[in-house]
């Protein structure tokens, strides 16, 4: 997650982070390394900023931050045949550390980004004054099975792997519920962005198989208002002093009366201790969408 901006900037930089679905309903994690500038120590989806020199789209930038973190790629080819490890790991390692392009190493392949893959799943905008803001277009794919013509390194068998501390120090897939209750716990921190899809992936993501229902329910959600909706946190002091980061059609951002769009945070030793989501609307037509999208 290559989160770089200028101390001067107040615009928050374009980036992408991907949700990746294995057959077993889990979802990739990483952890970023401790001494990260953004995320230090905190469990993410895989993803940075769009990169104007190399990235077409942020699907293109999600697909190469999965890459370059966890070691998957989600590609295609139109010849078929099969990367060895070593040839992965190789190419990874000279992508993420600037010897070649994603674009050359997939060029040189006979590789395509598949792109085709990734749903739009939410936009989330970091609020002033923080110093270092991101506007941060979040995707959802599922890998597909091994068997499938054209993922390489996206396979079941084929494990993510940290970077080798660069900026990620554990991967692992892990359910929304096992993920969920492990933050609760403290075994692992999360940031409001990636618990609140956490949450919304939960009650539809049962059980330790993937379905096609399951699949549509996720794509029906990304294609619907959900998919487009644009977050713009405002941190508030809600019911007798609880603080909150207060979203998009919530009773006091302007919403109708009652309707509730909000995060409940505890802050203890940690970024954060606890989270509570708080949404009483119907994720498919209620949900409310920018109409400006910035240029890449």
């Amino acid at each position: 997650m290559t989160h770089s901006e200028s101390p001067k900037s107040t615009e928050p930089r374009l980036s992408a982070s991907l949700v990746l679905v294995n057959s077993r309903n889990e979802i990739l994690l990483v952890q970023r390394n401790l001494q990260a500038r953004s995320f230090a120590g905190q469990h993410v989806f895989p993803g940075g900023n769009f990169d104007a020199k190399q990235d077409t789209s942020l699907e293109w930038t999600a697909i190469r931050e999965t890459f370059e973190e966890a070691g998957l790629l989600l590609a295609l080819s139109d010849s078929p045949g099969t990367l060895l490890d070593i040839d992965l790991t190789q190419a990874r390692e000279a992508v993420h550390g600037g010897q070649t392009t994603f674009s050359t190493f997939l060029t040189n392949n006979n590789l395509r980004a598949d792109v085709g893959a990734l749903l739009p799943f939410t936009t989330w905008v970091t609020p002033p004054p923080s110093a270092r803001r991101f506007r941060t277009q979040f995707f959802v794919a599922f890998l597909r099975d091994s068997s499938s013509d054209g993922l390489y390194s996206g396979r079941e068998e084929h494990l993510p792997t940290p970077d080798g501390g660069q900026e990620v120090i554990r991967t692992r897939f892990l359910h929304p519920e096992s993920a969920i209750e492990e933050f609760r716990s403290g075994k692992i921190g999360l940031y409001p962005p990636q618990f609140y899809i956490l949450e919304t992936l939960r009650p539809i993501l049962t059980g330790s198989s993937s379905t096609e229902s399951q699949r549509n329910a996720v794509q029906m959600l990304s294609r619907a208002a959900f998919g487009r909706m644009v977050i713009n946190p405002k941190f508030l002091l809600v019911n007798d002093g609880a603080e909150a980061f207060v979203y998009e059609g919530d009773e006091l951002r302007g919403g109708p009366k009652d309707r509730l769009h909000r995060m409940v945070v505890e802050r203890k030793g940690a970024p954060f201790s606890q989270m509570n989501l708080r949404r009483n609307f119907d994720l498919f037509t209620q949900c409310p969408v920018e109409v400006h999208v910035p240029k890449l």
